[in-house]
């Protein structure tokens, strides 16, 4: 098992703590996280057509603390403008937020994504271990990064993947928003977020924390 070191300063003094190298990584990963669970669920700025206020709180609770505090305002929405991949890339051009992504299929599951960014056209894999993946359907579930790789977010015209590993996705979309597919991946160690492995989005909805 690999092993990591930890300093904790104690005032002048410092201690080297000895911890696995998964223990390592969920410490990093809690310490980026709030425990405060009694903040108020913010205030939606746009109208949404998927979440509910117990989808609102039970997401709260896992958003990076930079994200907290701030209302949640829709940038993009199928309904609004459109199922096409390029007018959601030209909706985030010049946004700084995390990003929160909420897809409703055609059999009414609920699930999407948090991304550490807003999503552009890349040739390479970007974000950071802040994205996760979420489900609702048939209770509610978080995967967050497993440090297995980095493959967080990748985007071209004709596709938007989140997460990825041995040619499987974790969240999948194609450039018309409206076939996707979601698989087991290493970047979160995800289930599928649906109970197909292929669906069709009936919404999909993308809120940013300004």
């Amino acid at each position: 098992m690999k092993m990591c070191e930890l300093i904790v300063s104690h005032g002048l003094d410092r201690e080297v703590l000895s911890m696995s190298t998964d223990e390592y990584r969920k410490t990093s990963l809690f310490a980026t996280g709030s425990f405060d669970l009694d903040f108020p669920i913010p205030d939606l700025i746009g109208k949404t057509e998927i979440l509910t206020e117990e989808h609102r709180e039970k997401l709260c609770s896992h958003l990076p603390a930079r994200a907290e505090g701030y209302s949640w305002s829709l940038i993009f929405s199928t309904s609004q403008h459109g199922f096409a991949l390029n007018s959601l890339y030209r909706k985030m051009a010049r946004l700084e937020s995390p990003v929160l992504i909420v897809i409703e299929d055609t059999e009414h599951n609920v699930f999407g994504a948090l991304t550490s960014c807003s999503l552009h056209v890349s040739d390479h894999f970007y974000g950071t271990g802040e994205s996760l993946l979420y489900k609702f359907n048939p209770s509610f579930k978080v995967f967050h990064w497993t440090g297995e790789n980095m493959y967080f977010i990748k985007g071209n015209m004709e596709s938007l993947s989140i997460g990825a590993g041995d040619g499987r996705f974790g969240l999948w979309l194609d450039g018309d928003l409206n076939q996707g597919r979601s698989q087991h991946c290493s970047t979160y160690g995800n289930e599928p977020l649906a109970p197909q492995e292929d669906f069709v989005i009936k919404t999909l909805e993308c809120w940013a924390f300004v």
